[in-house]
């Protein structure tokens, strides 16, 4: 072969640190965020919390406008809050006027719309206008979510408390407390008793082991005497069975209770599949027994542990809130405003002290990685304002394509896909994915993901769309309104949505069915 030289031109797509930041940050859920930002301020030393409130009129668009040009260290380290930058970006045409609160509603910063980017005079807060995290806004006399999920009291308390009225042995006392702090939510002890006292003993010392066996065994009878009752519990069975003796103690006249107990003691899935006939074979009793024996049974509560749930971790704090407004718009409908949620937009600003004292010492040894950090801080303040502006936009989008949920509920949903978001956003679909994942948004019906107002259309009649959402809606609106004893087949289903006009097959019935944890008709079927 003979060597030569030539010239190929060709395109790539480089994703810098500070791309790959944006992008990170933006699929990233409200504690996830959080989380980084902790984790940023601790890594970061020109990085901080803004405690104060920034002076509007000092550290304003207006200061940095007359910022001195000649001097660039000095312009990169005057005062200057991005929130107000971001407020100044509000300036938006009719369409997100539209949806904009009275100015009395709604705060002045956060309402841009990411487009414009951040200036380098970035020592004033972002954010400034947010209240502390978990301040009350509206309501000062309500009590804060997270204060009730902290004064919520769990089931290891409960059971605790509890145990401080039984009389034990220092070594009863121990091993009750050790099978109350190995429950599981529920209320069920998933460990058996052995597995346990191995954790303790080991399999070396077999007496020892034989002794935690045995302490276990009394504690576990202490423990299912106590109030919920079925607490403690190995399985289903035997939390069905502690609540069935509970009863029977209370009333011992009650025959029913007694039969009961028969059919309890069958294998479960005759129980889950409500078989009447295999189980009047294994209990040679009668189907009226039987089935008056399943409904005292379908009463029981097959997880004890299920109303001392930690409600804090179901907290669900949503990033966009969307408030219905008193005015209509010029067509008469109902208007909405679409904010930002305060409470999750963390307050940050670069450090002054830091950043003047690096200006000082420029030259000096270090300086350069020192200025790199600056520059990160930066680079993470911008980030995410950026995010939250994405967040915003797409909101807004979501609200003017779907303002007849807003007004009407599930049932009046259109269909949505991301690509519809994206076109008119000018935004990539994966862009609108990464911002309707784990992203949530308070509304007058309730506080829902992103990604819930986006759903396939199925055709109708008249040649239309209607948005699978709706589907749904309608067949939970037609469970609801069953006859319990002759519950509605998915067939009949499909056929009752045929003549609202849906073109829904019975198999995509079934789909939407058991998206909504609806059982099937034979086991909808009252006894």
């Amino acid at each position: 072969m003979k060597p030569g030289l030539s010239l190929r031109v060709s395109q790539h797509l480089a994703l810098t640190p500070q791309l790959q930041q944006s992008i990170r940050l933006l699929q990233l859920s409200t504690l996830e965020l959080s989380q980084e930002v902790e984790q940023m301020l601790d890594d970061n030393p020109f990085l901080e919390i803004a405690t104060e409130d920034a002076p509007r009129e000092e550290f304003g668009l207006d200061s940095a406008n007359t910022a001195p040009q000649g001097d660039a260290d000095t312009a990169d380290d005057s005062a200057y809050s991005i929130a107000d930058s971001a407020g100044a970006a509000s300036a938006e045409g009719p369409k997100d006027q539209e949806f904009s609160a009275p100015e009395s509603d709604v705060p002045n910063d956060w309402e841009g719309d990411g487009s414009v980017d951040m200036s380098s005079f970035d020592e004033g807060e972002w954010g400034g206008e947010a209240s502390a995290r978990g301040q009350r806004n509206d309501d000062d006399d309500a009590p804060a979510a997270l204060d009730l999920a902290g004064s919520h009291e769990s089931l290891t308390d409960f059971l605790h408390q509890q145990a401080l009225s039984l009389r034990l042995s220092e070594l009863d006392r121990y091993a009750l407390r050790f099978l109350i702090e190995n429950l599981n939510d529920d209320g069920y002890l998933e460990d058996s008793l052995q597995e346990l006292a191995e954790g303790l003993a080991g399999t070396d010392d077999l007496e020892q082991l034989d002794e935690l066996v045995h302490r276990f065994t009394v504690a576990l009878r202490l423990l299912q005497s106590l109030e919920p009752v079925g607490v403690g519990a190995r399985d289903l069975a035997e939390c069905l069975r502690l609540q069935l003796l509970h009863l029977h103690r209370e009333d011992p006249q009650d025959e029913m209770l007694e039969v009961a107990l028969q059919v309890c003691a069958q294998p479960l899935d005759m129980l889950a599949r409500r078989d009447v006939r295999k189980l009047m074979q294994a209990c040679g009793l009668p189907e009226a027994k039987v089935r008056a024996a399943l409904g005292v049974i379908a009463r029981l509560e097959p997880k004890p542990g299920r109303r001392f749930a930690d409600v804090e971790r179901h907290i669900i704090v949503p990033d966009v809130i969307v408030k219905k407004l008193l005015r209509k718009g010029t067509d008469g409908l109902a208007q909405f405003s679409v904010q930002l949620n305060p409470d999750v937009m963390p307050r940050l600003r670069v450090h002054d002290v830091y950043a003047n004292a690096l200006r000082s010492h420029k030259g000096s040894d270090g300086h350069a990685g020192l200025q790199q950090r600056l520059q990160e801080a930066r680079w993470f303040i911008k980030n995410v304002q950026q995010r939250f502006d994405t967040i915003l936009r797409v909101s807004k989008a979501i609200v003017d394509r779907q303002k007849n949920f807003f007004v009407h509920g599930e049932l009046a949903m259109r269909p949505l896909v991301l690509r519809d978001i994206a076109d008119e956003l000018g935004l990539h679909e994966s862009t609108i994915s990464r911002v309707t994942t784990a992203k949530y948004m308070a509304t007058p019906h309730g506080t829902y993901e992103l990604k819930f107002f986006f759903g396939s259309g199925l055709g109708t009649e008249t040649g239309g769309n209607a948005s699978s959402t709706a589907v749904r809606a309608l067949i939970k609106q037609f469970v609801a309104a069953e006859n319990t004893k002759k519950p509605l087949s998915d067939s009949q289903i499909a056929e009752m949505l045929k003549e609202q006009g849906i073109e829904c097959a019975r198999r995509t019935v079934a789909k939407y069915r058991e998206a909504l944890k609806i059982a099937p008709a034979n086991l909808r079927k009252a006894l």
